[in-house]
């Protein structure tokens, strides 16, 4: 994708540690702001209970992962954890660019990294959690990962935390609706009250 700066300026990358409540923010914003265009990311992984394919990821398998990756389809993809894969396809995030589109991209540090590449005037948020204890609490609060995987993603979140000083702006994410005002805020959004 090429750099256009209009383009660029409406790109903002959400990023942030495991757990933090990347994808919770991103549905309230997908709810409350429909001038948001919010970019499904694809994945390998298995949907959770509640997730629709082609609402919260487009869920593919390894073998048309690998395909796209090939295709050079994807303005970003990383292996996450270890275990499987998950990438931002470039033409939906160009078509809505174009279109004149706030963007929204929810991704891994690994993800916000290749897009600062490719498109470095987009504007990168950090999500972070209030403390280590709270972003403990919530990984295992949701139970959808085992000991181990919990294990494995905790471990990953010390490392994405100490990234945060490679974004432009930090969002503590507290409390849902207040994180996602100061969000859409940061993307010329006048927030809604209350």
């Amino acid at each position: 994708m090429a750099d256009h700066s209009a383009e660029a300026g409406s790109i903002t990358v959400l990023a942030g540690p495991t757990a933090v409540g990347k994808g919770t923010v991103s549905t309230f914003v997908r709810e409350n702001y429909p001038e948001v265009s919010l970019s499904v990311s694809a994945t390998t992984r298995a949907p959770r209970p509640g997730e629709e394919d082609g609402v919260h990821y487009h869920f593919l398998s390894h073998e048309q992962f690998d395909s796209y990756i090939e295709e050079g389809a994807f303005l970003e993809w990383a292996t996450v954890h270890g275990l499987n894969k998950y990438g931002t396809l470039k033409h939906t995030v160009e078509a809505a660019a174009r279109a004149g589109q706030k963007v929204l991209l929810e991704i891994d540090l690994q993800g916000a990294r290749q897009v600062r590449e490719a498109l470095p005037g987009a504007h990168f948020v950090f999500l972070a959690p209030p403390s280590w204890d709270e972003l403990v609490r919530r990984l295992v609060g949701r139970g959808t990962e085992s000991p181990e995987e919990q294990q494995r993603r905790l471990e990953t979140a010390r490392l994405e935390l100490a990234a945060e000083s490679e974004f432009d702006q930090t969002i503590v994410n507290e409390h849902v609706e207040t994180a996602a005002a100061e969000l859409v805020q940061s993307m010329g959004i006048t927030p809604r009250t209350a």
